[in-house]
């Protein structure tokens, strides 16, 4: 067994972060290959990176330099070591690596085991995880920064960090996402918050029960005009417009439809609302096939990059909070391989909370930009992430830290707003059992129980009210909030 991330966390030669600077023979593959590399590719190169290790560098008493294991529990050793060094230092490999140099690894292993009984520590690790029934897995990903712990979880060691060996693939769109998810050809995937609720109903798809155990992002969204529409800032004159979401089952649509309906504009009959894969949306915009889009970043500040379009307003400004991308598997996958579903939920929520820092958002910026990743200039990438940007429209440059946030907690109450709208809309019909879907489907009792063992601490409650652009959501009330709207399809 091989994993990339999984160097001898005691060698100051060995990088255990892989981002856009690094130049190991993997990550140079990857970013000539924008499809990135096939398994057979892989696992070549990864043969060639551990005969190279050999030969370069000493052995420790400790561990093997080598990036190959002879079983699992070789591996898990390697991950409780490595996870330990780490946290020492705060998942910044170059303090490591400086450390390293001038104390030596040997010192460093040593100064450990006398504060802490490694092989202790070891064993209480493999108890509590037990043997993962599967540790190479295949998740997909939409390159777009809410995707952002998904993405940095494989360069910056996360997955490894629980015994993982993922392969993140990069996908076109929502559509393939949820297809090749239903497939079987990954075990888990980056969706949008209503796509599982969806998925789990047979909306748009065949009913297959699925589970979302975390949220990717919060915020996150905007939405972009063409530049030659800088004089139309009131919705009100967009009668006409087309527009484009990236999926119909997306908070991009929902809040689309909800910010246009709030200024009198009915969405199904004033305007044209199109599906746009978000890397096509900058392009259509340029072309003139859409006036405008609500989507994911980086692609409404990359149309600001291009001097094509102008951010109108973040969606942040229209819900504060509001859930957009999540982690998602099938109920299947929960069931049979308990223990690796345990180990990836645990990488997904602790890479969230390490992305919601804001000293962490630049390096993070470094590590998903590369062409294998978002493949996107990395100060568009960081713009998003850090929230300093220019938006179009005015010279100065705006600070909001929170234009994208994340949190893993996914909330019961924001899939009872989400039915709302799918129901508001007419993408689902008859009576919807608001609080057992989104129970069954947004895991949050898992979720709060993962935090807490992290060490991070979860909501004491599921459920909350909400207030969107002025109006108050009582999650108790959701068929009175659905008949408060003068436009609607019920």
């Amino acid at each position: 067994m091989s994993t990339k991330s999984l160097g001898n966390p005691f060698d100051a030669e060995i990088r255990l972060t892989h981002n856009s600077a690094c130049r190991c023979e993997t990550c140079t593959a990857e970013r000539n290959n924008p499809q990135g590399l096939s398994d057979k590719q892989r696992a070549q190169v990864w043969e060639r990176e551990a005969e190279h290790s050999e030969h370069a560098h000493h052995h420790h008493a400790h561990a093997s330099t080598s990036d190959t294991f002879d079983t699992s529990d070789d591996m898990m050793d390697r991950v409780v070591e490595s996870a330990i060094v780490r946290g020492v230092f705060g998942h910044h490999d170059a303090s490591r690596r400086d450390f390293l140099r001038l104390v030596g690894g040997g010192t460093l292993a040593a100064a450990l085991g006398s504060m802490i009984p490694m092989d202790k520590v070891k064993a209480a690790v493999k108890d509590s995880i037990g043997p993962l029934e599967k540790t190479k897995l295949k998740v997909g990903f939409v390159p777009i920064t809410c995707a952002t712990p998904i993405i940095m979880a494989q360069p910056m060691g996360f997955y490894a960090k629980y015994g993982l060996d993922v392969d993140v693939i990069k996908t076109a769109g929502w559509a393939v996402a949820r297809d090749k998810s239903l497939n079987g050809e990954y075990e888990a995937s980056h969706m949008l918050t209503p796509m599982p609720l969806a998925m789990t109903m047979g909306a748009g798809s065949t009913a297959t029960p699925y589970i979302m155990p975390a949220v990717e992002n919060i915020n996150g969204q905007a939405i972009v005009l063409h530049n030659q529409h800088k004089d139309k800032r009131d919705p009100k004159q967009w009668k006409g417009f087309k527009f484009g979401v990236p999926f119909d089952y997306s908070m991009h649509n929902f809040l689309l439809r909800y910010y246009v309906a709030e200024h009198g504009i009915d969405p199904d009959q004033d305007i044209q609302i199109r599906v746009v894969p978000p890397p096509e949306m900058v392009a259509n915009l340029r072309a003139g096939n859409l006036d405008g889009y609500l989507s994911p970043d980086p692609f409404n500040q990359r149309a600001v990059y291009e001097k094509v379009g102008f951010i109108h307003i973040l969606t942040k400004d229209i819900w504060e909070g509001h859930p957009c991308c999540a982690f998602a598997c099938s109920q299947k996958f929960a069931t049979e391989l308990p223990n690796t579903y345990a180990a990836l939920f645990k990488s997904i929520v602790d890479a969230t909370h390490f992305s919601a820092k804001a000293e962490n958002r630049a390096e993070i910026a470094k590590a998903i930009s590369p062409k294998n990743y978002l493949n996107q200039p990395e100060i568009v990438v960081r713009q998003v992430l850090t929230g300093r940007y220019v938006d179009g429209l005015e010279k100065k440059i705006h600070d909001v830290s929170d234009r994208i946030d994340f949190d893993p907690f996914p909330w019961h109450s924001m899939a009872v707003w989400i039915l709302t709208q799918m129901k508001r809309w007419g993408y689902v019909e008859g009576d919807i059992d608001y609080k057992g879907i989104a129970e069954q489907v947004y895991v949050a009792a898992e979720t709060g129980k993962v935090m807490k063992e992290l060490g991070y601490e979860p909501p004491a409650k599921t459920y909350e009210k909400y207030t969107i652009m002025g109006k108050e959501f009582d999650y108790n009330k959701p068929e009175e909030y659905i008949n408060s709207f003068a436009i609607k399809r019920v």
